[in-house]
């Protein structure tokens, strides 16, 4: 045996083993590779309408980066695997494209004149848009940038939500106090749903039978059933010692449990928990000036209160129902997104 061995070249026995490891290098630089283009966990984007940017802080308040976007960036939403994120700018009419492991701006999409609020295809491959001074929901192709259709709607739209299973849309029309119910593929308005005055965000509730829509010029929140597509509900908020005009709901989110909305109430300065179940409020939240954009960690325990006219954030423990800290981020921020 040792005889053969002997009168085999080393060179012919010796690649195998190379070859080995070269494929254990390649894994491992490809896995190393992998690694740097992960998206980091444990963030908050905040989006800032008058820095034209996207500041990143830790899920705990800290400041890390700032991310320099389009003109005026408003809502933020992450693609289908969170390798990228969508921002919409009101003043440079864009869609902005964020690379998230890079954390720079990597291309625009082009959108109608003044754009608000989004959402996007199930498939990720449309965004729908609602374009304020055109008073139109948009669709647009992400991967050719082209505008593949328009619906005209009331003035001034803003809340969009297209439904689960992405035949239809919902939109709000600040100036016709009305949600327009439509249907995507023929391209037109099924029912003009009746809510208060100047309705402004859309959230789904569990096992989405109602949809929950803020008026900020009503104080209210109207609910509409979604079998119907007809007013069910509507709950009015009031403060101790703040006149009704002060309250002025606009953004909200859904509890991790499913089982309440927390609405933040504008001009109030407060936040709002409301028990889905009973429509009853459970509690309230002191929080920065202009309380509008909502977000909530996944794990249900902090709610991220973006204070619009205060330029900060404030951080509220969602089990306990109180304020835990306020951070400054920037001049009128609008949106939040959270990594985990």
């Amino acid at each position: 045996m040792l005889n053969i061995m002997k009168k085999i070249k080393p060179s012919l026995w010796a690649k195998p083993v190379r070859a080995a490891g070269q494929m254990v290098t390649l894994v491992a630089l490809a896995a190393s590779a992998a690694a740097a283009q992960a998206a980091p966990a444990n963030r908050l984007y905040v989006s800032s309408e008058k820095d034209n940017r996207v500041y990143v802080f830790d899920t705990q308040g800290q400041r890390l980066s700032a991310i320099e976007v389009c003109k005026r960036p408003r809502q933020l939403s992450f693609n289908k695997d969170r390798s990228m994120m969508y921002v919409c700018c009101g003043d440079s009419n864009e869609l902005g494209v964020i690379n998230i492991a890079s954390g720079k701006m990597t291309g625009t999409v082009p959108l109608d004149d003044s754009p608000e609020l989004f959402d996007l295809s199930a498939d990720g491959k449309t965004v729908y848009v609602t374009v304020e001074d055109d008073a139109i929901l948009g669709a647009y192709d992400l991967a050719s940038k082209k505008k593949l259709f328009e619906v005209k709607v009331g003035g001034q739209p803003e809340g969009v939500l297209v439904t689960p299973d992405g035949k239809h849309a919902y939109v709000t029309s600040e100036e016709a106090n009305m949600v327009h119910y439509i249907d995507l593929g023929t391209q037109k308005i099924v029912k003009n749903i009746r809510v208060g005055t100047r309705p402004r965000r859309l959230v789904l509730a569990p096992g989405g039978k109602e949809l929950w829509v803020s008026n900020e010029l009503s104080a209210s929140v109207s609910i509409i059933d979604t079998d119907k597509q007809s007013l069910k509900d509507t709950l009015k908020f009031k403060l101790k010692g703040i006149r009704a005009n002060d309250i002025t709901p606009v953004g909200m989110a859904l509890s991790a449990d499913g089982k309440s909305m927390w609405v933040g109430l504008g001009k109030a300065n407060h936040v709002a928990q409301v028990d889905l179940a009973t429509r009853e409020v459970r509690n309230t939240v002191l929080v920065g000036k202009r309380a509008w954009g909502l977000a909530l960690h996944p794990d249900g325990k902090t709610l991220y209160v973006a204070n619009g006219m205060s330029d900060d954030m404030t951080m509220v423990d969602a089990v306990a129902g109180k304020a835990i800290r306020t951070v400054p981020v920037g001049r009128v921020p609008h949106s939040i997104l959270v990594q985990p």
